[in-house]
């Protein structure tokens, strides 16, 4: 074949693939022109500010100028895997009135509508505030400004209220209006004393009712509540069920036919409860002990994000030690008692509510009869021995012996609700009877629990799974002790300073021995140390699945069995005398997982990751507002002046019912780019011919292809957002990415060129790992428009963005034995490297590869060149859980 092309316009067939190109742009012949004009039309012609540029003497030349390009990808699949399975078989509650309101509306007659009538001015959408801009530096004061003192200093300067046209001049004033002419937001604080023993003690909280009323009636989570029960299944037989969000687990389906016996066609309000005291200074050893709220109702994904508003504060309690009473065993059972009778006063309008039900409205307007019931209590160790009153070392959910918690194979049951609300009933029997039963039943003397009077609670099921302290800063940072004792934590750090970037993970220059979550590389760095290999996996393997935003009975399974493997084979840290025994709580609390996501569905419901963070925006930064003299009443002033501002901003939003390109230049250590892209030319330029070339006749054809430029421009980074298609997240959320930097000066300083790892898509099977290969992105970027018509045939339908490939070899049949990673290497032929031009579209995700460090690692090797000093790597599977479902 000797490359010959025709044009389609005026039949001339003695071209080559240049020439027909160049033929089609410089003919005078108006069909040649017609089609040169059709082909131009197609091109989209995007902004750059960064160019990588190069010519026939020098391919790469130019100064990078400090911009950074950026591609955005839907992040189709792995979005879908984030939440799961994107179809199923939904089983709904078999009796219709479960959820079923009583009277209808919209959005827009809501919570909104309600809100503007309390404001009563339908000309300015902005009032109390007078203008755009004074409300602005309204918000920005209470949501993102310094303290109260200096707003008012800013203000007192001469001329800056007067030329903004604000109405305010001090943060008085300012409060005066949010105090007396915003609506309330959320409901107000209240002060109480609670006397326990003798003594009184102040509590702080808001009415439960007011504020399940206030989440379950918020507008922004009106179109996403969900109201009954149901059961997904994957497939039509009803075989395989699936556990994401709360109203798939078995808990409410079996709570919803419960209430149906005593009030049917209620709708249930998962109540979700959580408490934690946390330290708000550093030095004063200052604490609070907030108490949060969420409803099952709204889903997790909004639940998770702090900024959506999904938890409400409920309460502040007591933090005082109680330090006058010199005996320690009742200073404690003193500090249970006081614990118990505060939430007690906070939970107790749910005993009558969740039996009798309470109308309420949706942000939308519709009114239902709902029920709130205690569903979870989530919480560290500690919190839920107290919760409970277990003895510190058992376990608060069922009944195995302290000693036996080291055990996988134990019988294990839950501690019978029945049985110790009869010990606890014994408090009318006299002292010594009480202290008896309750011991008999395993529990401390508890005076009246706060769960005792709740209708159909069980505290005992209820105690939800902690992947932060059980599995991150409990079980993994045992792991990394272990490992330490056994490797050496100078061997292991080496390790660490050596791995490749990657969006996923932090380089620790330092090491990691002093961490706990450096679970994504943790295994790799192990990997040529074989007798501590499994036992590491199992525990990480569980680590992974644990968090899956959606499980099915398969993968609950594989939980179980994860989770076997660590126990079959840790004996090996008693045989190096690095462990007597495992019986550790938390531990053992790795056989709840599996039924707790069978009850409340994936771990994500109630992670207390999510209350943790909370304590920054309504206890730490709330103790900072105040001048530290009676702190707490300050702090509820603060919060709610906070919340009137974000229910306000919400309102304004309602009422008045917008992103650029980049382009940069040398040192991307694209070897064979020249050779790769005429090869990608003369492929795309070939178009739909069927007879296919080999790699040799390729080349030879290549060989004619000239470029009509000496720039390119290029993007440094491919980002993949999340594509939001129930609207329940961040519009614009980064899940993942790719790097292709160049090096550059910054300074004096050399800084190295990036070059990430991607997982390129080769076949059209995307569940085939035969259909995909790993290869090591140097450039990506996109052809200048004017060049395509002379590089192109007008038929050839390009990709808009492309990228430059170094290959890794492909997947091999299985994976290792005893680590189950893959293990690649570089793609050679001739000695040299194998290199494509792909689309970027065929880019599915990054991938992380963990180099074999043998049994030291080569101190020469560096984070920056480790992809080029090493010879053979291990695909990294704990890089996130997306890469560990899909190659697992």
């Amino acid at each position: 074949m000797d490359g010959r092309r025709t044009c389609s316009a005026c039949g001339r067939d003695d071209l080559t693939v240049t020439g027909l190109s160049q033929h089609i742009a410089k003919s005078c012949d108006p069909r040649c022109h017609a089609l040169y004009s059709q082909s131009r039309s197609r091109t989209n012609n995007e902004a750059n500010e960064a160019e990588l540029a190069f010519d026939d003497a020098d391919f790469f030349e130019g100064d990078y100028n400090g911009n950074e390009d950026e591609l955005e990808r839907p992040a189709a699949n792995i979005e879908a895997r984030a939440r799961g399975h994107s179809e199923f078989v939904r089983v709904p509650y078999p009796d219709p009135r479960a959820g079923r309101s009583m009277s209808h509306g919209s959005v827009d007659h809501g919570a909104n509508a309600a809100y503007g009538a309390h404001l009563a001015n339908d000309e300015n959408p902005y009032h109390p505030f007078n203008s755009q801009i004074e409300w602005e530096v309204a918000r920005w004061a209470k949501l993102r400004g310094a303290t109260s003192t200096a707003f008012s200093d800013l203000l007192s300067i001469d001329g800056v209220s007067e030329r903004l046209g604000l109405s305010f001049k001090s943060t008085n004033e300012l409060n005066k209006i949010i105090d007396h002419e915003l609506p309330t937001g959320r409901p107000k604080f209240k002060r109480e004393q609670v006397v326990v023993a003798g003594e009184s003690f102040d509590v702080y909280y808001r009415d439960i009712i007011e504020c399940i009323e206030s989440l379950y009636g918020d507008p922004d989570f009106a179109r996403y509540l969900t109201f009954a029960p149901e059961r997904h299944y994957t497939d039509e037989d009803q075989t395989i069920r699936l556990f994401h969000d709360m109203h798939t687990g078995k808990w409410w389906w079996n709570t919803q036919k419960k209430l149906d016996q005593h009030c049917p066609g209620g709708t249930i309000i998962p109540i979700i409860i959580s408490t934690d005291k946390t330290q708000v200074t550093m030095f004063r050893n200052k604490s609070a002990y907030p108490m949060y709220l969420t409803i099952g109702n709204i889903p997790k994904e909004i639940r998770r994000k702090p900024s959506r508003g999904g938890h409400i504060l409920l309460a502040y309690l007591p933090t005082t030690r109680l330090e006058h009473i010199t005996n320690k065993a009742s200073r404690r059972r003193s500090i249970a008692n006081l614990y118990h009778a505060c939430m007690s006063r906070v939970l107790a309008p749910l005993q009558h509510a969740g039996l009798e039900g309470i109308n309420m409205r949706s942000g939308d307007g519709a009114l239902r009869r709902c029920h709130p019931l205690f569903a979870s209590f989530v919480g560290d160790y500690p919190e839920q021995l107290l919760a409970t009153g277990i003895k510190f070392g058992d376990c608060p959910k069922c009944d195995v012996e302290k000693d036996d918690t080291e055990s996988n194979t134990v019988p294990l049951h839950l501690r019978n609700i029945g049985e110790v609300l009869d010990a606890l009933a014994a408090l009318d029997q006299g002292n010594l009877a009480f202290v008896r039963a309750c011991a008999a039943v395993g529990i401390k003397p508890l005076i009246h629990p706060f769960w005792e009077g709740l209708p159909f609670a069980n505290i005992f099921q209820g105690v939800t799974p902690d992947v932060l302290h059980q599995l991150y800063q409990g079980l993994v940072k045992h792991l990394l002790a272990w490992l330490e004792a056994a490797c050496g934590a100078t061997e292991i750090d080496a390790r660490c300073q050596r791995l490749p970037p990657n969006h996923h993970i932090r380089l620790f220059a330092k090491g990691i021995t002093t961490l706990s979550r450096i679970c994504r590389f943790l295994l790799g760095i192990i990997i040529d140390i074989r007798r501590l290999l499994r036992a590491v996996r199992g525990l990480l393997d569980f680590l992974y699945l644990a968090q899956y935003p959606c499980h099915s009975t398969e993968t609950l399974q594989l939980l179980d069995e994860a989770l076997d493997l660590f126990h079959e084979n840790k004996l090996i840290f008693v045989e190096l005398g690095i462990r007597n025994n495992f019986n550790l709580p938390k531990l053992h609390a790795a056989r709840h997982y599996h039924l707790m996501i069978m009850l409340f569905g994936s771990t994500d419901n109630y992670n207390t990751e999510y209350t943790e963070r909370l304590h920054i925006d309504l206890a730490k930064d709330a103790y900072r507002a105040t001048n530290h003299k009676d702190e707490f009443a300050q702090m509820t002033r603060w919060l709610e002046r906070k919340e009137k501002i974000l229910r306000h901003q919400k309102y304004v939003s309602w009422r008045l019912a917008v992103r650029q390109p980049r382009k940069a230049g040398y040192g991307y250590g694209a070897t064979h780019f020249r050779d790769a892209l005429a090869r990608f030319i003369t492929q795309q330029s070939r178009g739909n011919d069927p007879a296919p070339l080999d790699s040799q006749a390729l080349d030879v054809l290549a060989r004619d292809i000239h470029f009509p430029f000496h720039r390119l421009p290029v993007f440094h980074k491919v980002k993949w957002c999340s594509v939001d298609a129930r609207g329940h997240g961040d519009v614009h959320v980064t899940l993942d990415s790719v790097h292709a930097k160049p090096q550059r000066n910054v300074g004096a300083r050399l800084i190295a060129c990036r070059s990430d790892t991607a997982l390129v898509r080769v076949g059209m099977n995307s569940k085939d790992l035969r259909d995909f290969r790993v290869g090591q992105v140097r450039v990506m970027f996109t052809f200048p428009p004017k060049s395509i018509p002379l590089l192109f045939p007008p038929t050839v339908h390009l990709p808009t963005h492309l990228a430059y490939v170094e290959w890794f070899t492909p997947f091999p049949p299985a994976p290792d034995r005893n680590s189950g990673l893959y293990k690649l290497s570089r793609s050679l032929r001739g000695g040299e490297t194998v290199a494509s031009i792909v689309p970027v579209a065929d880019i599915e995700r990054s991938v992380h590869l963990i180099p074999r460090f043998g049994v030291i690692a080569p101190r020469e090797w560096t984070s920056d060149t480790v992809l080029e000093d090493c010879d053979t790597f291990w695909l990294n599977l704990y890089i996130d859980r997306y890469t560990f479902s899909m190659f697992k």
